[in-house]
Parts: structure tokens; sequence; C-alpha cells
């Protein structure tokens, strides 16, 4: 008989995890413990599917529980995982369709468990009408309400990057739409004040209102009437939570498993936690940022499948290694898009770094070609050395092209003198002969 690997949590990286160890390991008996009611799917085209891009909820997913049995992993949907054992190596789990509790045992567990909504402690937060959007369950229930409720009026409360795209999906819909934002600078963890003032700007121009406020409560009797703030009172009938996420740790911490400083998962290159047999792997974890060379805490679907790969290769015996992150993201806010990669000016000088901002504006393709239009670069370097610290850049088009050349570039801890040497594509209809990226770094480099 092989082993016995106990996933929790079956989406982005407890089903690569699983995924992984059954092909390094065919003799492994492989279960994935997922509480909601489906797998593998794709949380981050949720706000796409609900302004319509995406017609049926079925095309965000990847793999069903019948495809993975096929291949040998037995993936359980609505089964909760609610305590850990680790000197038995026992798990409880909870059947919620058939109302019961099983004991299982494991030889190596990967922990998997994700993240929710940063969801304030605010009187009226259970009233219909106010949502968070991390589950594709969550993003099934905001549908309906749209649906049936058909409301009018949208309160965005925070001002992170789901707000940001939520805030577009609503005005598609037709919605009024306010964000409230404490700071009153949307994107404020994720851009500087030069990026992201292009940001706003473009809100601004679709209609939607930004107030600098903090929320107090949710007003209604039974469904959301309004929010209201320390500075008045905005009537909406549906209110989106934007404030980032938490991970679940509550599990893992019951067990016995370390957290680190950012308050999620501690876990080493190889993904394993400080006991034995347990790995973590996605949002509920850490990632070594390559820049800093600390841990940090940035959830995004891309990582959680890479940590995934390893934590699911390690359980089943195996010796790889995860190679850390620059915090690269990317979004669209109805014609701009914004990429961040590495850290902001304002995150580099946290960090005690002695920085150097460079901000230039230029054409995305050559100048006389049809459609051209402005794109801005961003880089963030430490002054005293010329290492590449950071860049956002702001645009309509090849935006996500050329953070990826700095994101490769910061993986690789290059200078700006070594960025202004990269061999860039050019050709009219896709680049100027100085790509916006060599233009920046040959100003950043004088």
């Amino acid at each position: 008989m092989g082993k016995r690997l106990i996933v929790i949590g079956g989406v982005a990286a407890g089903m690569s995890a699983a995924a992984k160890a059954k092909r390094t390991h065919r003799d492994m008996e492989v279960v994935v413990c997922e509480k909601g009611s489906f797998i593998s799917y794709a949380a981050c085209g949720m706000p796409y599917f609900l302004a319509g891009d995406i017609a049926d909820h079925r095309e965000l997913i990847v793999r069903t529980p019948e495809q993975m049995i096929e291949q040998g992993i037995d993936a359980r949907i609505r089964h909760e995982v609610m305590a850990i054992d680790t000197q038995a190596r026992t798990v409880v789990v909870r059947d919620h369709d058939r109302r019961r509790d099983l004991s299982l045992d494991y030889d190596t567990m990967v922990i998997a468990a994700g993240a929710r909504p940063a969801w304030p402690s605010l009187e009226g937060s259970d009233l219909d009408g106010v949502f968070g959007l991390r589950s594709l369950e969550s993003g099934l229930a905001l549908q309906r309400f749209l649906a049936q409720h058909k409301p009018k009026k949208a309160v965005i409360v925070g001002g992170g990057y789901v707000g940001v795209e939520m805030a577009e999906t609503f005005r598609r819909l037709g919605l009024q739409v306010t964000m409230i934002v404490r700071s009153g600078r949307v994107l404020r963890a994720t851009a500087d004040d030069d990026v992201r003032k292009l940001v706003q700007a473009e809100l601004d121009l679709h209609g939607v209102e930004i107030v600098q406020d903090m929320p107090i409560s949710f007003e209604g009797e039974r469904n959301l009437e309004a929010v209201v703030t320390a500075g008045g009172r905005q009537p909406c009938e549906i209110a989106m939570l934007g404030m980032g996420a938490v991970p679940n740790v509550e599990l893992a911490l019951g067990a016995g498993v370390l957290l680190g400083p950012t308050g999620a998962v501690a876990t080493d290159v190889s993904m394993r936690t400080n006991l034995p047999g347990v790995f973590a792997a996605g949002d509920c974890a850490e990632a070594l940022h390559l820049v800093t060379g600390q841990p940090a805490y940035i959830p995004l679907g891309s990582t959680a499948n890479k940590q995934g790969r390893v934590a699911g290769e390690n359980a089943a015996g195996g010796q790889a290694v995860f190679g850390g992150v620059v915090g690269t993201m990317v979004l669209r806010c109805f014609e701009l898009t914004v990429a961040t990669t590495g850290l902001t000016a304002a995150g580099a000088r946290d960090a005690g770094y002695k920085v150097q901002e460079t901000m230039i504006q230029a054409k995305d393709i050559s100048h006389y070609f049809p459609g051209a239009e402005d794109i801005h670069v961003k880089l963030v370097a430490d002054s005293d050395t010329g290492k590449l610290l950071g860049g956002q850049i702001a645009g309509k088009h090849g935006v996500a092209k050329r953070i990826d050349v700095l994101a490769t570039a910061l993986f690789n801890r290059m200078t700006v003198a070594q960025l202004r040497q990269l061999d860039l594509s050019y050709a009219p209809p896709f680049a100027p002969v100085w790509d916006p990226i060599l233009v920046a770094a040959n100003v950043a480099a004088k």
C-alpha cells in the first residue's frame, strides 16, 4: 500500500499539490478535502463573469471532482477538515452532505486552506446585499442578488485591486458606484501616488466616485439600505468589500503550525512547515520576497499554483524548491491597464533603501503607427547601487508584456544599467525602436 496524502483545500494550490503529488508518486493515495461545492476554478475570472464576459460559471472550472477521480485523486467537495491531530496523524472531516464526521489518517499533508475577504466587524455586515468576493460560491451569490434585486447603487468599501475591478464591473452593469477608501487613495499598497493618480483619473472618467471616509456600519432592516460612514451616509442596495484578504490559518494554528511575521503560515523553500510531514501552500501561506529577502503575504493565483506544485511534489517524496516572488500583478480599470512588480518607492524606503524614482511617458508603439497611445513607466531603484527594486506601468496596451520584463529583471537582480542593455523586440505595430522600458532605464541610469 502506498502512503496517504491529505490536501486541505481544493482550489489553486490544493489541486496543483494533489496533481503533482500523484504524478510524482503513482502509488500514493491522494485525498482532497474541500469545504466548498467546487474545486479547481479560476477565482480571478469572477469580476468578468459577473460583468457578462463569461456566459457560464462552469467555464471558470478547470477540473471537476469526477475528472480528478479519473486521474486517481479522491477529491471530496463539501468535506471540511475540522481538526488536525499531528501526533496521531489524523484529521477530523465533516461531510456536510451526509451530516457526519469521519476520521482519516495521513502520512503527509498539504494545508491549502486559502484566504477570505477582510470582513470588518461592523454592525449590519450580515445584511443581505453585503458581499465579499473570493470563492466561486460568493460570485454566484452575488450574481443571483444582482439578478433578483436589480440594485441601482453600489458602494465598494476599500480600494484594493478587487475593488477596482468590481467598480468597473458594476459600472458596466449600469450601477452608480461609490468607493469608500479610508486613505482616499485606491491601490495604496500596490502603486505609488504618481501611478495611482492615473487609476483614479480613469475611475473618475467612468463615473466612479471616490470618497475619503471611514465606514461605521451597514444600515437596513433585512436588506442593505446604506453604508454609514464617519462623514455621512451612502445610500445603496449592494456593498462590496474590497479591503484585501485574510489567510485562513485557524486550523493550522490549532494544530501547532507556526505563523510567520505576516500572519500567514511560515514555510521554508520546500513549502514545509515546522511540523514533520506538514506542508502549506497558496493564499494561507507566506512567500519569500526576492527583493527584500523577507517573507511576504501576496495572495495571487499564480503564486498559489507554483507553491502547490512544490508542496505536492515534496509531500510525495520529491525535492522541489519554490523560487520566491517579486509581487507581480496586473489589473484592468476600464480602458487602463496598470501593473506593478517588486517594491513601490514607499515600500522600498520602508525597507531601508535609499530610493531613486524615475517615471517616463512614451508611446506604446511607434509614434507614427495608427493607434499609438501614451504609456507610463516608473522604475524604482537603489540609488547607491543602481539595483532595480520595482516597477509600475500604466497604459492602454502592452502593459502586461512590459511588466513581465521588469519582473524577470528583478528575479535576476539586475541593475538599471543592465536593464537598458536588453535586446527587446521592435516592430512599428508592437513597440518603438526605443521601447518605453529602455527609455525609462536610460533616464534612470543617468
